[in-house]
């Protein structure tokens, strides 16, 4: 089986990579990442030299070098990640967001049609649901309701995957997710970035009254949940993971001060973020059913080993505040 996974240098990705080359040794990933500024060629270090395994440093968006890969690496399933995925980011500047997200899907899934793929598994997010009340939770039929430029525009790609499937009968799946916790984070999300300032005792940063509400997934459960999804999903339907863990932000950042040993007076409120969702929460009822898929990680046990990994990759996590991991692949490759 040859897989072209998207986006494997990123947080998500990285993990994907890493179980897939564990689990199906028969398999042969090949990675084709921008090495944007939250993709890090570092995360796959271990890997590199393995027969099983091809980096491709590129732009999804490029219909010549994707066309190249699926010819010359006979790609049989893809499994796409890449994406632009900070919504502080996507409100600052969101037409990257579009041209990544939307245009760049569209090129993946237009050479997937021509090449003839077994399965094209589309990773998106809880955010299309837009927001919940205080009650309630999204399904897989809840309505699209985004509230930022990089939920629009990940809504957008979401749907263009499934009229691919509906048009072209390509073999699509599309999976949506909640928040992912766990080692190789960029420490620009909620938990690795209060784990970095309270170990440096800075200032932890929480937007307006810290009450908005998450639903926490650790990364390798979500990595499981997209390899079963790719090998026993049907095709044009959507399966939603979650893990039934959700908590207000405040109750995450003072869990961390307490792991980390560091006082809640580090705790500083700022001006909450533009139309901020006030809660997600997942019903992954059809994962569990039809994908005999369940998360294996308890909050509390994994956010205390969560924390631990970034306390014992201190160098890792300062290298990406001091960008100097950007400098990894020049290094490793000897070009930009």
């Amino acid at each position: 089986m040859n897989v072209l996974l998207t986006g494997g240098c990123g947080f998500i990705g990285s993990n994907l990579v890493r179980l897939l080359l564990a689990e199906r040794p028969g398999w042969r990933v090949v990675n084709l990442d921008k090495l944007t500024y939250a993709g890090n060629a570092e995360n796959l270090a271990a890997v590199e030299g393995s027969s099983q395994y091809r980096f491709v440093r590129g732009d999804i968006g490029n219909g010549e070098l994707v066309a190249e890969i699926f010819r010359t690496e006979r790609i049989d399933v893809v499994m796409h990640l890449a994406a632009e995925s900070h919504v502080d980011r996507s409100i600052l500047a969101p037409a990257v967001f579009i041209d990544t997200n939307v245009r760049g899907t569209q090129v993946l899934l237009e050479a997937a049609r021509q090449h003839g793929v077994k399965r094209f598994l589309h990773v998106s997010t809880d955010e299309v649901y837009g927001s919940l009340g205080p009650t309630g939770y999204f399904t897989e039929t809840t309505p699209l309701d985004p509230s930022s430029p990089y939920s629009a525009s990940k809504a957008s790609s979401d749907l263009l995957a499934l009229a691919y499937a509906h048009t072209f009968k390509l073999p699509v799946v599309v999976t949506r997710c909640s928040n992912n916790y766990g080692p190789y984070q960029f420490p620009e999300k909620l938990i690795p970035l209060m784990i970095a300032n309270a170990l440096r005792d800075l200032p932890l940063p929480v937007y307006g009254d810290g009450m908005n509400v998450r639903d926490w997934i650790h990364v390798e459960d979500h990595c499981r949940g997209l390899l079963a999804a790719l090998e026993h999903g049907h095709d044009g339907e959507v399966y939603n993971f979650g893990a039934s863990s959700e908590r207000h932000n405040i109750d995450i950042v003072k869990q961390v001060l307490r792991h980390v040993g560091k006082p809640e007076t580090l705790i500083t409120y700022v001006k909450d973020r533009l139309g901020h969702d006030r809660r997600y929460a997942i019903d992954a009822t059809k994962a569990r059913t039809k994908l005999g898929w369940a998360p294996r990680h308890r909050f509390e046990d994994a956010l205390g080993e969560t924390v631990r990994w970034y306390r014992e990759h201190r160098p890792w996590w300062e290298r990406i505040i001091s960008g100097e991991y950007l400098k990894y692949y020049e290094t490793q490759y000897g070009r930009g």
